[in-house]
Formats: structure tokens, C-alpha cells, sequence
């Protein structure tokens, strides 16, 4: 009897399990939380095909184009002057920078004209003599010498006889003599060649100075050259006497140069080529750092995006009806942060900003701004 009531208790037992479990599944009433697709809005604009300007930055800094390394090739003390020889000293063209003391050598220059004197006039008597005909010429040449200026030129000979006799006479060879000495007489004083002014000075009055001795730099304020080196892909495409523009380091200043000059070499080492940008402005100095945009073509039927717009396989992202596809492009010219491209059909709407997470067939929205200005007026 006792195992009957407990195996009806077990079987009463299982049977309630049952139903209180189907109770809790049918109890669960928790569905699965909707996802809300996100439409990510996206920057575009329309293509409009043109001319672009391909436009190869460079830069570097200035040098005076006219510049000169004053070297003395004679030598002797140097000489104050009018002007104290120092960094920043302007001269006028013509105007004595450096003089070195030539009393000695002056000296040597005026002994060597006396004995060219005292030649010719040793030969004056045999001239009326036996040259009547040129006398007067020589008798000219002679009275017109002047020690204290520039050995005038010698007569002009007409005849071999009047050769011969003034050659026999040595007066060739000293007179010869006596203008060397006065050339190198000249070299006592380094004039200024240019205005300009004075930007090293490596002596000063009183100094002894060597013959090859460098003595400054001297340079011509106002005209200056810009070399930079463009990469010989663009060798093609420069062009001597087209105009430049040219900006300051902190870009706040402009200037107009034009190419002057292209090296007709390219570098080895950094497959360059310089080229030479000649600049006029009194506010300019040398040793500025100037950054250059050269204009090298122009580019038809072209836009211009940024560089981080086109993909890899020369591809980039399109809306067409508010999803994201990919066509191929022609990137015709990449700078450092722009890219010109060719083959983009007019009207195309493109990304004008970069889009994390792009792929083909994304649903994204316009960015239209506006469209949101426009219709925020009615309400303000």
C-alpha cells in the first residue's frame, strides 16, 4: 500500500513539473531590441570639370644676384678711407671700398715712366734727322707726356722703318713695362662695382694685407635670386621668364619673381634640377626664406580634390541616389596635399570629405547646408 501512494505522489510530481515549466516558457514575453540604422550624412559636391593650374611648390633662400669676394692681389697696409670698412657699409658705385698704401710702389711706377721719358726723348734728334716725315708726331707725343697722369698710347707707326727704329731703341718694351706697372698701380684701390653694401668684412684699417688675401663680401641690395630644386618629372614644363609667386615663411607677404634661369644638368643624388628665381623688392634681404609656387601647366578638363579623397587603384567614392559607389579615375599631378584628376564625368556628385567606414552600396545622407539655412529663416 505504501509503495502505491508513493508512486502516485512521483507521478503527480512529474506531471506538475511539467506544466509549471510550460507555464515559464509561455511566460517569457522579452523580444529582441529593434536595431536603428544609422544613415551616416556625408559632405559632397557636384563635378564641374575645368582648368587646373598644376602649380609645383619649392623653396629656399635668397641670394643677392649681384654679388662679389673682394680679394686683393697686391700687397700692403690697409688705408683708412672715407668710410670705415664694416658689415653694413653702403658704397656708391665707383667709390673707393678698400686702399692699400702703394708709396712704394708708386714710387717704382713714376721711375719706370721717367726712363720711358728720357728714351724717347734720346731719340728725337736722330728722328728730325732721319725721319723728318714722323718727327712731328713723336715731337707731339713727347710734349703731351705728363708724369703725373696715365702713360697716354704711343704713336701709331705706319712703316717698317719707323718700326724697327722705335723697337731698336727699346722703347717698345719700356713703355710696355711702364703700362703693366700702371695696371697693377690700379690694383692698390678696389672700387665698388655696383651700389651696394658691405655684408663681411674680414680686415680692418691698419691690417697688413697678402697678396690672394680675402678681404669681404660685397653684394647689390634690391635684386635677389631664389634657388630651389624641382623635381625633374617638371623639368618639361618650366619655363625661363614665366613669373612666380613667392610668399614669406609665415605666409604673410607676397612677392612676384620670375624664372630666370634653369641648370641644364640634373642632380645625381637627388634627381632634381635648380632653378634660379630672380625677385626686386627693397624690402627683401638676403638669407630670407621664401617658399615658391611654380606655375608649370595647366590641366583642361580637371579637378582638383584632396589627396586623402582617392583610394587605392586610382578609385574614389560617388553618391548616386544616396548610396556609395566607386569609379575609377586619372590622377594627372599629386602635391602634397592635393591630387588632380581626369575622367570625372560633370554632374557626378562626389565626397568632399573623407568618410570612415565607406564601402560600395553604404546608405549615407547629403549634407545640404544650405537647404537647413534656408529653411531655418522662416522660423527665426
Amino acid at each position: 500500500m505504501r509503495k502505491l501512494i508513493l508512486s502516485v505522489l512521483g507521478v503527480l510530481l512529474i506531471v506538475a513539473a511539467v506544466f509549471a515549466a510550460k507555464w515559464i516558457i509561455d511566460s517569457k514575453t522579452n523580444k529582441r531590441p529593434k536595431v536603428d540604422k544609422v544613415i551616416k550624412t556625408v559632405f559632397v559636391e557636384n563635378v564641374q570639370n575645368g582648368t587646373v593650374p598644376i602649380v609645383v611648390p619649392a623653396n629656399g633662400n635668397l641670394k643677392a644676384k649681384n654679388r662679389m669676394e673682394l680679394y686683393s692681389e697686391v700687397q700692403g697696409v690697409f688705408r683708412r678711407g672715407n668710410k670705415l670698412f664694416r658689415p653694413g657699409q653702403k658704397y656708391r658705385r665707383g667709390e673707393t671700398v678698400i686702399r692699400i698704401d702703394a708709396s712704394e710702389y708708386g714710387a717704382n711706377v713714376q721711375s719706370a715712366k721717367s726712363n720711358l721719358y728720357n728714351q724717347l726723348t734720346s731719340i728725337m734728334p736722330d728722328l728730325r734727322l732721319d725721319y723728318p716725315d714722323i718727327f712731328p708726331k713723336w715731337q707731339a707725343y713727347l710734349t703731351g707726356f705728363d708724369m703725373a697722369k696715365t702713360t697716354p698710347e704711343l704713336p701709331k707707326m705706319s712703316t717698317e722703318k719707323e718700326k724697327f727704329f722705335i723697337s731698336g731703341r727699346g722703347i717698345l718694351t719700356t713703355y710696355y713695362n711702364v703700362k703693366n706697372m700702371e695696371q697693377r698701380l690700379l690694383k692698390y684701390r678696389i672700387g665698388a662695382p655696383f651700389d651696394g653694401v658691405l655684408t663681411d668684412a674680414l680686415v680692418t684699417e691698419g691690417t697688413l694685407i697678402r697678396a690672394g688675401q680675402k678681404l669681404g663680401e660685397f653684394i647689390n641690395v634690391g635684386i635677389y635670386e631664389l634657388e630651389v630644386a624641382v623635381s625633374k618629372n617638371y623639368s618639361d614644363l618650366l619655363e625661363i621668364g614665366k613669373q612666380v609667386e613667392l610668399t614669406n615663411l609665415d605666409n604673410t607677404k607676397t612677392y612676384l619673381g620670375k624664372v630666370n634661369r634653369i641648370n641644364g644638368s640634373v642632380d645625381q643624388a637627388t634627381q632634381t634640377i635648380r632653378a634660379f628665381i630672380e625677385v626686386k623688392d627693397k624690402n627683401l634681404r638676403e638669407g630670407m626664406y621664401l617658399e615658391a609656387n611654380l606655375d608649370a601647366k595647366e590641366e583642361i578638363e580637371a579637378i582638383e580634390i584632396d589627396r586623402n579623397l582617392l583610394l587605392e587603384n586610382n578609385q574614389m567614392f560617388i553618391v548616386r541616389d544616396s548610396i556609395l559607389d566607386l569609379i575609377d579615375v586619372d590622377p594627372v599631378y599629386f602635391s602634397d596635399k592635393k591630387v588632380v584628376l581626369k575622367g570625372v564625368p560633370n554632374g557626378t556628385t562626389i565626397l568632399s570629405k573623407p568618410l570612415m567606414g565607406a564601402y560600395t552600396g553604404m546608405l549615407v545622407k547629403k549634407y545640404e547646408a544650405k537647404a537647413n539655412v534656408e529653411s531655418a529663416k522662416p522660423g527665426m
